[in-house]
């Protein structure tokens, strides 16, 4: 008998590429496998300092992405009604020329009636200096109805916050807590650092009214009621004051706790920090009791100090903090009702943080000299660590709530030291070190400076001569001071609503409005459609770039096509959102390491083409010629101040190639190529700890091009900038909130963390139940759950009851649920789970598509099966009888609401198919044919 000859170790491919994975924002390495030219594999770079070689299903998935059939081919121009999908493809000169006749003249007169906002593009450096070399003030990115409450409420508190911001001590941490973290946020990294601690008995507590994906490994779930988060960790806060669990030493050395507050009621700096005339903070030194600055060399704040001066006692941050929080108001038997959590287990969680902080603290051998010019012996290693995410931000009490949990783990003295939370370069940066927001327009000019940035009191905000709002989306005005990443979710809105003013352009990229990525879903594609008195479309034109045919792209009327991740350079970069870790300096690329196979063209390149025609000042030379041939070129060329780009690695020095400043090197992007996509450099030991306030890392940061200069600060407990403008509401100060604000600026912007109800006209009786929804660890962003091979995964979602929820109701799995909010209803699948808070149900987002989009088959689960709680939820608070359009935002930094629906539930007669059902929009794309197969060579 003949036996057949087997080859065992068949050959994989003919060549790897190195690049970035694009399928979450984890931004892992990927080693790319090519056969004739076509991708066959995708594995982990176990070279790269993110995913060391892991890749999720997703990243491996990113196959399929490439080879999609919902690819847009070549640029489209509507020829039929808006929400038709009715196109004609036209050439890229075509399309080009369209849309510059459609700006320039908006230029020339009225740079502000041209919105620009992008979605998930992680390239917002670059895209933000299209729209600043434009003129026009409307510009911002996703981050307004995704996490910026997290964001800014970490940067104005500490400088940094979690996931791209900063990550646990890994190797050190023997508590790790997780606060409202779905399973897509930082997946590989996440998964990697549980893993390492798991390893060594560390404990994790998930916090999370649902138990899924890094809840589902914890060692402890604490299934919270959902948007009573803060509520709970002041209760901590009051627990660990009560009994002495805080690092008094830290909090003098490192922290606003020991600087006086301004005890003067008639003062119109009441409230503010004491300051010399230098503007430094001041405090009472232990050892002289005089008053002093906070940076002198050897002085020891005293936290306990009170400043007498004409007959005005002047206290310390901390004394204010111990007088709120050690109050009964926080007490765990006075919250345990309203967080769902007992008393008793409140109090349990508090005593473990406490003991492994404190008991379980220990020191590295490692000497350090602080700003203050003291040398340190050792370093002293707090063991607790936190990470949160989108579950404790997408509230309108978040940024209070997120301010809530930093003020915790600072107070524990577990920020920036061994085994607790630890910064990721290029922060910390506080607040002062990024630049305020601007929003003076001038025609056919720039405008004149970033269009996001950090507000420090009213004289920030972007308002117009007459008061009222300079920008579309209403960010950095009265209804929310402090909104660093802008308002995404009201920029149709208000520009259909005409308030503040009409638009004549949106342009925007990779942000599904008309479908998930927005609330009130039918309201929305009814404003991109509605026409006025004269006949004539209310938002007059609509340009929209995206890689695949979603449903945005129905309602666009110019499509410029995206290229997928492979066919394209991008820049993960130091200016943005780069890959760093917390012992290193570390950024990006993306290269294409295959060629588009239809006429589509990476956007980044399409902008720079775009500004050359529009003849942008930042995108020509002084002969009038493009300056950037491509994206490419920018990032290579573009210096943002002498010496400093969009990449640090491989820059040209006086002596050869260096990092962080340099000079322009052509061979950049080969070096990066050659290294795998990425550029690392590890920060000195002993700098790598205590960096606000370590010289050593201050120094070094200053050689990178961090900072121009050392720029050490103390950590706000006490938010200045929120006393600020609840000043301002006070009536101080010569620019001056309207009076419907007044009361809610008052109650809402204390520069101490507080807790509010989020939603409290929410109806409770007859809407009692919380309905949220998460990302699976599979999918990121829509266009995930399309992929031939994750829709295996997630074909389709249903929604999720707990227990008591399914017997009330009568329900069993796989009947269907008829949801009810105040603003609409739906009626989907539904499925028990018992590890959910007894008043919550959810869902997976972002997988129900509608019918003929995505080159769906019209009868697809995701169509059928498939569902968005987006119907259920507006942009919109309920009409309160005033005339005013309230947002269903956090009153501080405008971010999204999402989390705050509130829902009742009935057993549905419908069995067959998720209402509501849209019409079938046309798809610009073949429909797919089923028979889609990835194999390439032999």
């Amino acid at each position: 008998m003949t036996q057949p000859k087997l080859d065992l170790s068949p050959k994989v491919s003919d060549e790897i590429r190195k690049t970035t994975c694009y399928m979450c924002a984890c931004r892992c390495g990927i080693n790319v496998h090519l056969k004739s030219g076509k991708v066959a594999y995708i594995e982990g770079n176990r070279d790269h300092p993110v995913n060391k070689g892991v890749l999720c299903a997703k990243g491996s998935a990113g196959i399929m992405q490439i080879n999609a059939p919902s690819r847009l081919k070549a640029p489209l121009k509507r020829v039929g009604p808006r929400g038709s999908g009715a196109f004609e493809e036209i050439s890229w000169d075509e399309a080009l020329q369209i849309a510059t006749d459609w700006l320039d003249p908006i230029r020339k007169d009225s740079p502000e009636k041209l919105a620009f906002f992008t979605g998930r593009d992680q390239s917002q450096s670059f895209t933000s200096f299209w729209a600043q070399n434009f003129g026009t003030p409307n510009y911002a990115a996703h981050g307004g109805f995704c996490s910026v409450n997290m964001a800014a409420a970490g940067i104005y508190t500490m400088g940094g916050a979690f996931w791209e911001f900063g990550q646990p001590d890994w190797d050190h941490t023997k508590l790790f807590m997780l606060f409202g973290v779905a399973e897509d946020h930082d997946s590989n990294p996440i998964k990697m650092g549980i893993g390492k601690i798991k390893a060594r008995g560390a404990r994790v507590i998930g916090v999370n009214p649902i138990r899924t994906g890094y809840n589902a490994v914890a060692d402890d779930w604490v299934g919270i009621t959902p948007g009573t988060d803060g509520l709970f960790i002041l209760s901590l806060v009051h627990c660990l004051m009560k009994a002495g669990k805080i690092d008094l030493n830290y909090l003098a050395q490192f922290t606003n706790a020991p600087c006086l507050v301004n005890g003067d009621e008639k003062s119109p700096e009441f409230g503010l920090l004491l300051r010399d005339d230098a503007g430094k903070e001041l405090v009472i030194d232990r050892a002289t009791g005089k008053l002093t600055p906070f940076d002198q060399k050897d002085v020891q704040p005293d936290l306990s100090a009170t400043h007498r001066h004409a007959g005005i006692s002047h206290r310390t941050v901390m004394q204010h903090m111990a007088e709120r929080y050690l109050t009964d108001e926080y007490a765990p038997e006075t919250v345990a009702e309203r967080v769902g959590i007992s008393a008793k287990r409140i109090r349990t969680l508090a005593a473990e943080i406490a003991r492994v902080a404190f008991d379980e603290a220990f020191e590295l051998d490692q000497e350090w000299t602080d700003f203050r010019g003291q040398t340190h012996k050792k370093m002293q290693g707090r063991p607790v660590s936190f990470h949160a995410m989108r579950g404790i931000s997408a509230h309108a009490n978040g940024f209070q709530t997120c301010r809530a949990l930093h003020v915790l783990q600072i107070l524990l003295g577990s920020v920036e030291v061994p085994g607790g939370f630890r910064f990721k370069p290029p922060y910390p940066k506080p607040a002062t070190a990024h630049p305020k927001p601007h929003c003076a327009v001038t025609p056919d000019c720039p405008l004149d400076g970033p269009h996001l940035g950090f507000t420090h009191g009213p004289d920030d905000l972007a308002l117009k001569d007459d008061g009222t709002p300079a920008r579309i989306d209403k960010a950095f005005t009265w209804d929310n001071p402090m909104s660093s990443h802008g308002l995404m979710h009201m920029v149709i809105s208000n520009a259909h609503a005409g308030d503040p003013y009409k638009i004549d352009t949106l342009f925007m990229y990779m942000a599904n409005m008309s479908w998930n990525s927005s609330m009130n879903t039918g309201g929305v594609m009814e404003m991109l459609t509605d026409k006025d008195e004269s006949g004539e479309y209310v938002i007059p034109r609509i340009i929209y770039s995206d890689a695949y045919s979603s449903e945005m792209v129905a309602y666009a009327d110019l499509i410029l096509p995206d290229t997928t991740y492979l066919e394209r350079h991008d820049c993960i970069s130091l200016l943005d959102r780069p890959i760093s870790e917390a012992d290193a300096i570390a950024d990006a690329i993306r290269w294409p390491v295959i060629e588009p196979d239809r006429d589509v063209r990476g956007f980044q390149s399409v902008l720079c083409e775009l500004g050359a025609r529009l003849e942008l000042p930042g995108f020509i030379n002084k002969d009038g010629s493009q300056k950037y041939a491509d994206y490419a070129d920018y990032i290579v060329n573009h210096q943002r101040k002498p010496g400093i780009g969009p990449l640090a690695g491989w820059r040209m020095g006086e002596k050869g190639l260096t990092s962080g400043r340099g000079d322009v090197n052509e061979g950049q992007l080969d070096n990066y190529i050659e290294n795998g996509g990425f550029f690392v450099e590890h920060i000195p030991e002993g700098a790598n700890y205590y960096k606000p306030w370590n010289t050593a890392y201050q120094d070094w940061a200053v050689k990178m091009g961090v900072f121009d200069s050392p720029q050490p600060y103390l950590f706000s407990l006490y938010v200045e900038p929120l006393r600020r403008f609840q000043l301002a509401a006070e009536g101080v100060g010569e620019r001056q909130p309207p009076e419907h604000l007044r009361d809610r600026i008052k109650e809402t912007m204390d520069p101490l963390p507080i807790w509010y109800d989020p939603s409290p006209d929410n109806k409770a009786d007859e809407f009692p139940i919380t309905a949220l929804t998460q990302r699976p660890m599979a999918m990121y962003h829509s266009w995930g759950s399309q992929n031939a091979w994750l829709r295996q995964l997630h074909g389709h979602n249903p929604l999720y009851l707990p227990t008591k929820l399914m017997q009330e109701h009568g329900l069993t799995d796989g009947d269907w649920a008829k949801v009810t909010s105040p603003h609409g209803e739906i009626t989907v699948p539904v499925l028990e789970m018992a590890a959910l808070n007894e008043n919550t149900v959810w869902t997976w987002n972002a997988i129900g598509k509608r019918k003929g989009a995505w080159a769906l088959d019209e009868n697809a689960p995701e169509a059928t099966k498939g569902f968005l709680l987006n119907h259920l939820i507006h942009e919109l608070l309920p009409p309160k009888g005033d005339g005013l359009r309230w947002a269903n935002s956090d009153p501080i930094t405008g971010q999204a609401a999402w989390f705050d629906l509130k829902v009742r539930i009935e057993k549905s007669d419908v069995q067959n198919e998720s209402q509501p059902v849209m019409p079938p929009i046309a798809s610009p794309v073949e429909k797919d044919k089923g028979d889609l197969v990835w194999k390439v060579g032999k």
